[in-house]
């Protein structure tokens, strides 16, 4: 979410040539600092009849470590940016959440799983992930619009890199070149 609205999510991602541990010693080096270890998140993604994803909304249930967090995705504003509303809350029982779901007529339409470390810079209003995924490594820089160009830029990163695809999205494409792939984007 933004430092400026709860409730407005700003970001893009970046598809990253180089290792982690070279995204890594580039974040560091520009001045930011390891705020979340690396850790595993593994997503669902929940729709009924396709009904969220036609009017591009998103319900996630995301469970990583201790705290399973679910997630509402509002329609997105694809711009330089991408940006959307976002509200998250954390659940006790994700099982129980998945069951009302279910007994509601959702159904898991795509699980992805990705490898996340977090980075901030004190003072600053927003942060950068190293994400390792099964189809390659993307850093995502979330926060204001004009802090998202500054840090890209301080990255020495393109605003013609910038990518506004949900994970999800970008999967159905590298499947179309990678055919053998499963169809979540889940580790092996």
């Amino acid at each position: 979410m933004s430092a400026t609205d709860p409730y407005i999510e700003n970001e893009v991602k970046i598809r990253y040539r180089g290792t982690p541990a070279e995204a890594r010693t580039l974040i560091e080096g520009s001045g930011y600092r390891l705020v979340e270890a690396r850790t595993l998140e593994s997503d669902r993604i929940f729709d009924r009849a396709a009904e969220l994803r036609r009017s591009d909304q998103l319900l996630r249930l995301r469970r990583t470590g201790e705290q399973p967090l679910v997630t509402y995705k509002g329609p997105t504003r694809r711009e330089r940016h991408k940006s959307r509303e976002e509200i998250e809350f954390h659940v006790s029982d994700p099982d129980a959440l998945t069951l009302i779901l279910e007994r509601l007529g959702y159904q898991i339409t795509f699980r992805y799983e990705k490898y996340r470390t977090k980075f901030a810079a004190a003072g600053e209003p927003g942060f950068i992930t190293i994400d390792e995924t099964p189809m390659g490594v993307f850093l995502e820089i979330e926060g204001p619009p004009a802090w998202v160009d500054q840090t890209a830029a301080r990255l020495g990163l393109l605003p013609a890199e910038y990518l506004t695809s949900s994970y999800a999205k970008l999967y159905e494409e590298y499947r179309r070149s990678n055919p053998s792939a499963p169809p979540d984007m889940v580790f092996r």
